[in-house]
């Protein structure tokens, strides 16, 4: 009779039936799967429970009282579409202004800096005392001030991290292997004490600028404000400002590069070490404009990476990273051909520049050897004269000078420059001096290249400063501009003083992002010429949310990794060529740290930022997220109710520019609003259009603070303190809250303040909870635990739902109201709800409090609100119950969505098997070791071993796990909103189990029912979790051949005819016979 009740049921509903046939249901296995569990029982269950939380829901966040009163106002306000194209180009002005006043006052600095030089006449004699970065209020045993230390004032200050400073002076910092008082420091820094007067007078222009520096061709570094630096646990500070992307992206013109090894047999032990910590110095010279290869050569040329024979890459973090990871590699036999290396070298560079591919603009080789039997002067004959358009940078490895002539000559003779590497020490120094020679052109030629970063977090500095910020270190792109000698005496020498910068957080830019116009799901992006992203909401730079740790390739995420469903580049390569237009596309947008989708249609906007090398865009999400609408209520009844307790705007929402005037950065948002429409403070620069719709959602949502007072006071409403917080957020980023319960009673105390950092209106994201209501049935609740409480003792469900203003898809969303509740409450409501029965007697055939059956509630997305093993709570259903969900799939009730993630990072293992093969014979043991003492000896005694990169990579321990960046691919579910009710059979190695799926009325919950009977533990669960994306070596080699779209800088350098070509070596002077030899052929070529 039951069998035949559920047949007839099945019938009358037709378009169910349809639906299951399409997905490849059998009608049968349902009808067989009832007699354990009886649908309709399940049924009344979901709807007891739906009922329950859906009025107490409503009854708490007073959200039909906030719908009746935006309805209220329905016939007076006006909705908009957004126009896109004109929202970007406003935004572009926008920060195109705040450019452009960072960088007029980089330009006063490096005016002053060189007039400063101009005046100033070298004296070896000078006797100068300043105040040294690492020493200022150091005291001696006696508690006298230190030699360059003396007493500085310092004070804390909110708007450098709460750093203490002094906004009155610069320091000095020098790096750690140079002399504090070296004539040319000593010189440098007296010259340059006048650019305090201009830090100030800038800071007192712009109080919204940061940190302001010059730093030295010398190697000292001039910071404004003064600010007090630590060494490290080693007693070092591993900054040298030379070797950062501002100073030589700024020093140099883009360049094309060739690295030749040599790898013969006279290159074993310590001078191949050298050699490739030389190698590696160079490698972190090179940045993103710049394009490279390696050759390592004996009597055969091998290429580094094989599979990049007769090309470059670009000098990217991530093929930079790979190089270096192939340089241990390097071994030395054999005997040297450096004819052959150099005539591949030349034509790689000749080839690779005629293609249009690379920077077209400088171009070098680097010979790193410890000889050269003969000048060579047939290869540079036949490849590089008279143009001498490829200068040739040799470095002779090792004390040995036999051959030191040969190598001056080639520098000499191809405008470069040589330098003699006896130790581990003398790296960084030689390698850094190649960036003047190539920086002689622009020098004379006088121009003032104004040059951007990329996003970027220097951790020197952080570390220098011991600065501690919980979030982890902020991003910032740098403009920088180079310092040039301007004596008439040195004008042909080209000699460059430094080079000037100005900090810019990305923070201020996104400041100027106008937040309420982009919708729920809307944002703003911006770019490099590069195509890597300057800021994006999906940028994640740092290992884990709140940790310091950056990701290795943090700074060079191209746009393609976050819109990855753009395959073909055409937002990408629109956006790098700085055109002006708009595309569409399909999207998938992960929240809640990747767990959840949101399926959607972009409209994107874009255009090109003048004055930068960065071009900007929006994104706007189609239906509700195109609209706009506009209220109008009077001031003075719009700041009462702004004014009242319960309400906060949002933290990183410009209302008001308070930071712009000293005067006005004490003022909080409210404050300024309340100033600036009284007209107390006309000059304060405030957004009317957005503060005139905070106005009006303050007074809409204003009867819901009596309301909820009313709950709160009621003492026969909420007697045992289940719902904790209501909660609501408007369009405009206007927040109100109310307590149920106080403060210290609250189960999840992060909610709605700075540490929940997805729950609440920041810069580039509406609320999580407003999001996902956003896009429910309008009426409909949704449920969750949030990520972080979900493994917490004491967990919390949020219930909240959004509210239209009008009943049709071009309804803006105009808020979202909800509550907080305790898990406990929440779970103790659907075990009442589901011992309901129909039968009259009382006794119910099926119950969860039944061994034979498992009761589960989950969401849309497939995650468990409620079951009997409280351990699984939060999981993913598929995780604890593999054969029902991948049923549930298989039947359509839940889908699978594929997603991707270029910004992964998975586990490597660091111990290699040939190191533990070569250990294992007692002599390579003896011999490492003797290796390793070597190393360490030279470590120990040499301070510019501490300064470079490398000392890291000795410190990777074997045998341990790494994570490093990787591809992903990964899954999320969503329910297929369209089946309300669904049952099935599972077969269990012949035992059938069924189970029934209902969803709960006015929810975004199911109720899973399946039975217990059979043991279905074989079935494998269906996780989440992410599967590492494999590229064999012919991929990874296409992958590294591969080139995206970049625009060059317009500037370009390459050389200049007065330049002075015999300032070309460093180690000792030209013997008189090679240079007899070199000065006729000089004279020629400067005569050409």
């Amino acid at each position: 009779m039951q069998k035949w009740m559920i047949v007839v049921w099945h019938l009358s509903c037709s378009s169910f039936l349809l639906l299951w046939i399409t997905v490849g249901l059998n009608v049968e296995e349902v009808v067989g799967s009832q007699p354990g569990i009886p649908l309709s029982v399940v049924k009344l269950w979901a709807s007891a429970f739906g009922g329950e939380i859906k009025s107490l829901s409503a009854k708490y966040s007073g959200s039909q009282l906030l719908q009746k009163k935006y309805k209220e106002f329905e016939k007076t306000v006006k909705v908009e579409e957004i126009d896109g194209v004109k929202l970007v180009k406003n935004l572009a002005v926008k920060m195109e202004e705040m450019f452009r006043r960072k960088a007029e006052a980089t330009a006063r600095v490096v005016e002053a800096a060189e007039e400063a030089h101009h005046q100033h006449e070298e004296n070896p004699d000078l006797q100068y005392e300043y105040f040294n970065a690492v020493l200022i209020n150091e005291v001696d045993e006696e508690g006298n001030n230190v030699e360059l230390g003396g007493e500085f004032l310092l004070e804390p200050n909110d708007h450098f991290n709460n750093l203490s400073v002094n906004l009155s002076l610069s320091v000095v910092q020098v790096p750690t292997n140079m002399y504090n008082k070296d004539p040319d420091i000593v010189n440098g820094v007296y010259w340059s004490e006048a650019l305090n007067k201009v830090f100030v007078d800038n800071f007192e222009r712009d109080p919204t600028l940061i940190w302001q520096y010059f730093g030295s061709a010398k190697g000292f570094f001039r910071q404004y404000p003064g600010v007090k630096w630590y060494p490290d646990e080693h007693g070092v500070i591993g900054f040298d400002c030379r070797n950062r992307k501002w100073y030589i992206q700024a020093a140099t013109s883009p360049k094309d590069v060739v690295i030749l090894v040599d790898v013969s047999g006279s290159m074993k032990g310590l001078r191949l070490t050298i050699a490739r910590q030389t190698v590696s110095s160079i490698l972190d010279t090179l940045g993103d404009d710049d394009f490279f290869n390696i050759i390592a050569y004996n009597q055969e040329i091998h290429y580094v990476e094989p599979c990049l024979n007769g090309t470059l890459v670009r000098a990217d973090r991530a093929n930079k990273a790979h190089f270096q990871e192939h340089l241990d590699k390097l071994f030395a036999k054999g005997i040297g051909l450096l004819g052959e290396a150099l005539s591949e070298a030349f034509t790689i560079l000749s080839d690779f520049n005629q293609t249009g591919r690379g920077s077209v603009c400088s171009q070098a080789i680097m010979l790193v050897t410890d000889g050269a039997t003969a000048m060579y002067d047939d290869v540079f004959e036949k490849y590089n004269w008279p143009e001498r358009k490829v200068r040739i940078f040799p470095y002779l490895i090792g004390r040995e000078s036999a051959f030191a002539d040969n190598l001056k000559w080639m520098a000499c003779a191809n405008k470069g420059y040589f330098s003699q590497i006896s130790t581990l020490a003398d790296v960084q120094e030689n390698v850094m001096r190649y960036l003047h020679v190539m920086s002689r052109p622009k020098v004379i030629d006088h121009e003032h290249d104004t040059v951007w970063t990329e996003a970027y977090v220097d951790s020197a500095l952080s570390q220098a400063y011991k600065l501690k910020v919980k979030s982890g270190p902020s991003l910032m792109t740098t403009v920088a501009m180079p310092v040039f000698s301007t004596k008439n005496e040195t004008k042909n020498q080209g000699i460059l003083l430094g080079v000037v910068g100005t900090d810019i957080p990305l923070q201020e830019l996104m400041k100027l992002i106008p937040k309420h116009m982009l919708g729920i799901h809307g944002y703003a992006f911006a770019i490099t010429n590069n195509g890597y992203i300057l800021t994006h909401p999906d940028l994640r730079p740092l290992y884990q949310q709140g940790q310091k740790r950056r990701k290795p390739n943090y700074s060079s995420v191209d746009l393609s990794e976050v819109e990855w469903e753009d395959k073909d580049d055409m937002l990408r390569n629109a956006m790098v060529n700085r055109r002006t237009g708009t595309f569409s596309m399909d999207v998938k947008k992960t929240v809640d740290k990747g767990r959840r989708v949101l399926k959607m249609h972009n409209d994107y906007y874009y255009t090109d930022i003048k004055g930068t090398p960065f071009s900007v865009g929006v994104a706007l999400s189609r239906g509700h997220g195109k609209y706009f609408f506009k209220g109008n209520v009077s001031v003075q009844a719009g700041l009462r109710d702004l004014e009242q307790p319960d309400v906060a705007l949002a933290d990183e929402w410009t209302y008001c520019n308070t930071e712009e005037q000293h005067e006005h950065r004490h003022l909080t948002q409210i404050q300024a609003i309340k100033l600036f429409m009284t007209g107390r403070r006309p000059h304060l620069k405030c957004d009317r259009e957005l503060i005139q719709q905070v106005l009006f959602d303050a007074v809409v949502t204003a009867p819901l603070e009596a309301y909820w007072t009313g709950l709160a006071l009621n003492k026969s409403e909420n007697s045992d303190k289940g719902v904790e917080i209501a909660f609501l957020g408007t369009r405009t980023g206007l927040s109100r809250t109310n307590l149920f319960v106080v403060p210290d009673q609250l189960s999840n105390q992060d909610f709605l303040t700075a540490e929940d950092k997805e729950g609440v209106f920041n810069a580039d994201h509406f609320p999580l909870w407003y999001k996902r209501a956003a896009e429910q049935v309008p009426g409909t609740f949704v449920y969750s635990i949030p990520l972080s409480s979900a493994s917490e003792n004491k967990s919390v469900v949020l219930a909240s739902t959004a509210i239209q203003l009008l009943d049709d898809r071009k309804s803006p969303i105009v808020a979202a109201v909800g509550i907080q509740m305790k898990l406990e409450y929440f779970q103790r409501k659907f075990w009442t709800a589901c011992r309901q029965c129909t039968a009259l007697d009382g006794k119910c055939s099926i119950s969860c409090d039944n061994e034979d059956i498992n009761c589960y509630l989950i969401d849309n997305n497939g995650f468990i609100l409620v079951t009997e093993e409280h351990s699984q709570t939060g999981l993913f259903f598929g995780e604890v119950e593999g054969a029902v969900m991948n049923k549930l799939l298989q039947m359509g009730s839940f889908k699978r969505i594929t997603l991707y993630d270029y910004q992964a990072l998975c586990k490597e293992y660091a111990g290699s098997s040939d190191s533990a093969r070569t250990l294992s014979d007692p002599f390579s043991v003896v011999k490492w070791l003797l290796t390793e003492l070597i190393i360490f000896l030279l470590e120990f005694n040499l301070y510019s071993w501490w300064n470079v990169d490398l000392s890291v990579k000795a410190q990777r321990s074997r045998g341990k796990t790494m994570m490093v960046p990787c591809d992903t691919e990964y899954p999320a579910f969503v329910s297929e909103r369209t089946i309300k009710e669904t049952t099935g059979n599972i077969d269990c190695e012949g035992c059938i189990r069924s189970f029934v799926i209902q969803q709960i009325p006015s929810s975004n919950l199911f109720m899973v029912v399946v039975d217990n009977k059979c043991d279905c533990t074989t079935a494998p669960p269906v996780t989440m979790d992410p599967i590492e994306i494999m590229y064999n070596e012919s991929l990874k080699c296409d992958r590294l051949k591969f080139q995206k779209d970049r625009k060059k800088p317009e500037s370009c350098h390459p050389f200049h005819p007065e330049e002075n070509a015999m300032e070309c070596g460093s180690a000792s002077r030209l013997s008189s016979r090679l240079a007899a030899a070199l000065l006729p052929l000089i004279a020629a070529f400067i005569s050409r």
